[in-house]
C-alpha cells in the first residue's frame, strides 16, 4: 500500500496527494490495528484459556506484574524499531503486528474481568475511547499547531508513571483514580502529539511507524478509561 515518494523529508514538504496518500494510509492501517486488537481479544477470551493461566499468574503474587510489564516494554521496544526500519517494509508490518499482539496479551486479564463481572463496560470504554480520539485529532487537524513541544514533557510523564507504578506493586498501595486520571490525560496528550507529527514531522514513508504511535497512545488511553469505569461498578 506504500506509494510514497521518499525523496521528501517530511510530510509537511511534500506535495497534497502524498500528503493526502500517507494520511489515508495511516488512519487506515491504524484502523486495521483496532480490528485486529478487538478480533484477538474476542478469540482468545472465547475460545483459550489464556486469560485464566494469566489471571492465576498474576494472583501468585504483585510482583508477577512486573514480570509482565517488563516482558510487554521489550517487545514494544522490538515492534517500534522494526515499524521505524527504513530497510524493508515487510519489517514495519511485522512490528506492528508484533505490538498489536502483545496488546492483546496484556489487555487480556483485564477485559476478561470485565466481561464477566462488569457487562457493558467494554463497549462504554470503547465508545469514550473513540469519542476522545475524534475530538483531539480534530484538534490536531483543525488549528494544525505542532505539538511536538509535548515530547520531552510526555516522555517524563510517562517514566514517572512507571516508577508510580513499580511503586505500588513493590510497596502494595493503590494508585487510585486519580492516577487513572492522570493517565488519561497523558494518553490524550500523547494522541495530540502523535497526530502533530503526522502533519507536521513524519517522513511520507513512515506510515506504519505513525500508526503504531496512535495506536499505543489508543490503548493507553482505552485501559484507563476501562479500570475508571470498573472502579465505578465496585
Amino acid at each position: 500500500m506504500n506509494n510514497l515518494s521518499p525523496s521528501y523529508d517530511s510530510v509537511a514538504y511534500s506535495p497534497a496527494e502524498i500528503r493526502q496518500a500517507f494520511i489515508r494510509n495511516t488512519y487506515s492501517h491504524l484502523a486495521m490495528a483496532v480490528v485486529a486488537f478487538a478480533f484477538l481479544e474476542y478469540f482468545l477470551i472465547s475460545y483459550t484459556s489464556l486469560g485464566q493461566v494469566m489471571m492465576q499468574f498474576l494472583g501468585k503474587s504483585q510482583m508477577m506484574w512486573l514480570v509482565v510489564l517488563g516482558g510487554f516494554m521489550g517487545v514494544s521496544y522490538i515492534a517500534q524499531g522494526m515499524a521505524n526500519s527504513s530497510s524493508s517494509q515487510g519489517m514495519q508490518y511485522a512490528g506492528l503486528g508484533l505490538y498489536v499482539v502483545g496488546e492483546a496479551i496484556i489487555f487480556l486479564p483485564i477485559l476478561l474481568m470485565a466481561s464477566q463481572f462488569a457487562p457493558g463496560v467494554i463497549v462504554q470504554a470503547a465508545v469514550a475511547t473513540g469519542g476522545l480520539f475524534l475530538a483531539l485529532t480534530m484538534i490536531a487537524f483543525t488549528t494544525k499547531k505542532d505539538f511536538s513541544f509535548l515530547g520531552g514533557m510526555l516522555k517524563m510523564a510517562f517514566f514517572v508513571a512507571l516508577a508510580l507504578i513499580a511503586g505500588s506493586i513493590f510497596f502494595g498501595f493503590n494508585l487510585g483514580t486519580w492516577f487513572s486520571g492522570a493517565m488519561i490525560l497523558i494518553a490524550g496528550g500523547s494522541i495530540l502529539y502523535s497526530t502533530s507529527n503526522i502533519i507536521h514531522h513524519y517522513h511520507p514513508s513512515q506510515h506504519v511507524a505513525a500508526s503504531l504511535s496512535l495506536f499505543a497512545s489508543i490503548a493507553t488511553l482505552f485501559w484507563y478509561i476501562l479500570r475508571i469505569l470498573m472502579s465505578s461498578r465496585d
